[in-house]
């Protein structure tokens, strides 16, 4: 299986609004696998679309982290949260498109989410916990929204400016 570069903030294909999937494709499918081993092998929790350029509305996640547990691997295309708790839950996130950051993000502690599975039918969970978390961060990847965007204007700027000088220092090796 191949992976897939990530892309680093700050690129304007972080920002923008991904199309919704309108055909479960073989490329798709093929494209969602690759997204899931490029998420295990970053590592990471979930990856969006737009984190490798694809610009579908598209998601991976696996928050089972005990190394004995059977991994659970998750595609969703086209979610869409349709409940949300009042009680929110803060939890230290990261990204894979803005490495080695992290940061304070309260987000609802529990959601209900609609999807389009690979297998073209309509699902739907209830999340809790990191699954919750991270759902919600991967569908405001699809929105084009970083979870920085929560964070002051300043503590924002800063870490954009150490990705530009990562970037920098990427582009030279």
């Amino acid at each position: 299986m191949t992976t897939r570069p990530i892309l680093i903030h700050p690129d304007p294909r972080l920002k923008k609004r991904c199309d919704p999937v309108t055909e479960v494709t073989e490329e798709l499918r093929l494209a969602a696998a690759e997204m899931l081993e490029t998420m295990y092998d970053a590592p990471g929790v979930g990856l969006a679309g737009p984190q490798v350029g694809l610009m579908k509305r598209i998601l991976v996640m696996d928050c089972v982290k005990d190394p004995e547990a059977t991994p659970r691997p998750m595609v969703l295309m086209n979610p869409e949260i349709t409940w949300t708790s009042e009680t929110l839950n803060t939890y230290e996130e990261g990204c894979l498109s803005i490495p080695d950051q992290y940061a304070d993000v309260s987000r609802p502690a529990e959601v209900r989410v609609r999807w389009l599975g690979l297998d073209g039918r309509e699902a739907e969970e209830h999340f809790t916990d990191l699954w919750a978390t991270c759902v919600q961060h991967e569908i405001d990847h699809l929105n084009g929204k970083l979870f920085i965007d929560y964070l002051t204007p300043l503590k924002r700027q800063l870490i954009t400016r150490k990705m530009e000088k990562l970037k920098r220092e990427r582009a030279r090796l």
